[in-house]
């Protein structure tokens, strides 16, 4: 068994079982690839891929329980080379996240401003998606950290760690008739068509619960995954805006008024999360407890220790989170 094989195996499966993708990811040449695949087939005396003709068209059960291994494996690797660039020069690397663009707009451009300063040398790179493709680049490695504020069953192998909560607003334009009630209640918002998030964004899921528990049902007319695009629709008189709070400036949507609805709907948390057994560089260290600073080193250091979830989250049951 080589090294090289395993990193085949798990290009191949990232590249949707197309070969000649993965050797251009890999810069190698597409017959090596299948070559050294068969020959690690051979070796274990099973199949990692279902074939027709030439073609690979499906991951086999055995080869699916193979590839999580390869993927534990090559992330320890990987983290070899990372402690053993930290210690040459911990000034120097590279960060990446994946994100929703609420929090890549609106809580993560001071810490990430911070950060380039305090470290110039390392270079950040964000990717905007969606919570589940977050969690999934985190889960695969591809990214040091996933940051969601939707519930997801995905990302099992995640150190999650809760880092804030927030609110959601209702946004309307000035002269809106909700505008005039003291205390809305979800009757009166039922009665409008609402914009809001795509399912999957920013606890959407809540939202349509809220109002199932109630006996109502939301006239949802329009969903975004973007809160600049849900506000522009709110102002074209589209319907009644339902979104993050944190995503309401006051100096940006003049022409928009913000009711809070913290009595509607139950609080959010926006989670951090990171896959098992990575390596943490003191950059990455440094980040996390900018982004939240009730997560320190101590803390995280227990959250990594922990073996499931029920200890992962007592880790955390006594820390207050801020609110944003």
């Amino acid at each position: 068994m080589k090294f090289q094989q395993l990193v085949y195996v798990r290009e191949v499966a990232r590249s949707n079982l197309n070969v000649s993708k993965a050797s251009k990811t890999l810069f190698t040449s597409q017959p090596g690839i299948s070559k050294q695949i068969k020959l690690l087939e051979e070796e274990l005396d099973v199949e990692l891929f279902e074939r027709s003709g030439k073609h690979l068209v499906a991951i086999t059960p055995v080869g699916e329980r193979i590839l999580e291994q390869i993927e534990e494996i090559l992330a320890l690797v990987d983290g070899i080379k990372h402690a053993a660039t930290e210690f040459s020069d911990e000034e120097y690397g590279t960060l990446s996240i994946a994100t929703t663009h609420t929090q890549a707009k609106f809580t993560l451009p001071k810490v990430v401003d911070k950060f380039v300063k305090r470290y110039p040398n390392v270079h950040f790179q964000m990717h905007q998606c969606t919570p589940d493709e977050s969690v999934e680049m985190a889960a695969k490695g591809e990214v040091d950290i996933a940051l969601w504020t939707e519930t997801t069953e995905k990302g099992e192998n995640l150190v999650k760690m809760p880092c804030y909560k927030w609110s959601r607003s209702i946004i309307v334009p000035k002269g809106h008739p909700l505008a005039s009630i003291p205390k809305i209640k979800l009757k009166d918002l039922s009665q409008y068509p609402i914009v809001t998030y795509v399912f999957g964004f920013t606890g959407s899921n809540d939202l349509d619960r809220a109002f199932f528990e109630r006996g109502l049902k939301a006239n949802v007319v329009f969903t975004a995954t973007d809160a600049d695009v849900i506000k522009t629709y709110v102002k074209m008189g589209t319907g009644v805006g339902i979104i993050a709070s944190m995503a309401f400036n006051e100096e940006e949507d003049k022409d928009l008024i913000s009711i809070p609805a913290n009595h509607l709907f139950d609080s959010g948390t926006t989670y951090m999360g990171f896959r098992r057994g990575t390596y943490l560089r003191s950059h990455l260290f440094e980040f996390i407890n900018m982004f939240a600073p009730h997560l320190t080193k101590k803390i995280v250091a227990k959250a990594c220790a922990t073996k499931s979830k029920k200890d992962l989250d007592k880790v955390f049951e006594n820390i207050k989170l801020i609110r944003r």
